[in-house]
């Protein structure tokens, strides 16, 4: 059967690859991000294309509106790829003060990694196919284990009780909720280029002794989706090769 699917981040990385996978089975997939120029050159073929930042009420009902219009009515499938690290936001308001620095990067990465799933759900909310729909976050090994500064981390892991929230509310209507936790992912614009050295201390810290691709995580977005994953609801599932086994 074929289904109405719609990924935010969908011009890269993990979001690209899941949009591949998505419209590989024949459905119909709408990719969402604030790029238009990237959405266009995603290079997936038959794809809608709708460009909005997703982290304001009015980008996120724009989006909302658009998917709701063009697939009549009804979503199947909603993949929350859209994200990154707040220190790669523009910082020209902060200024050098400090602590001007720390709000700006807690609230960057509110906004670009909750904000922009929490928005979108909730505008397609009561657009969710019931019974039979699907909500995947995409959240991060850091929400687990800390990333460093705390602020992408500690908005990935925000992610996680509106997971269990959402899953619980949801359940009732047959629709399954859940979130994917990768580790280090090559291939994105996320990690981006690194030395030599830092990709062999990143990868010798996984047991499977590879870096993670985004096929990898598209795949277990695609199970998640499907009928075999009907009774899987409110997990944080983790694919990162072996780094946080056990915990």
């Amino acid at each position: 059967m074929t289904r109405n699917v719609v990924i935010t981040g969908g011009g890269t990385g993990i979001g690209r690859a899941a949009a591949r996978a998505f419209a590989a089975d024949g459905d119909r997939v709408l990719i969402l991000g604030r790029r238009r120029e990237v959405l266009e050159k995603a290079d997936v073929p038959g794809v809608l294309t709708y460009a909005a930042d997703l982290a304001t009420v009015q980008g996120a009902r724009g989006a909302a509106e658009f998917a709701v219009e063009r697939f009549g009515g009804t979503v199947d499938v909603l993949v929350h790829s859209a994200g990154g690290h707040g220190g790669f936001e523009p910082k020209d308001e902060v200024g050098d003060d400090p602590l001007t620095a720390v709000a700006h990067n807690w609230t960057t990465n509110f906004r670009i990694n909750t904000l922009t799933s929490v928005l979108l759900t909730e505008a397609l909310r009561e657009h969710l196919a019931s019974p039979g729909g699907r909500v995947l976050f995409l959240s991060s090994i850091a929400a687990l284990r800390g990333s460093g500064t705390g602020a992408y981390g500690g908005a990935k892991a925000a992610l996680h009780p509106y997971t269990y929230d959402l899953a619980k509310a949801l359940a009732p209507r047959g629709i399954t909720v859940n979130a994917v936790a990768p580790g280090y992912t090559e291939d994105t614009e996320f990690f981006g280029a690194m030395s030599d050295e830092e990709y062999r201390r990143r990868v010798g810290a996984i047991p499977t002794g590879r870096a993670g691709t985004p096929d990898d995580i598209a795949s277990t977005l695609r199970w998640l989706a499907s009928p075999g994953a009907g009774h899987v609801t409110g997990q944080i599932v983790q694919v990162n090769g072996g780094e946080m086994v056990g915990r």
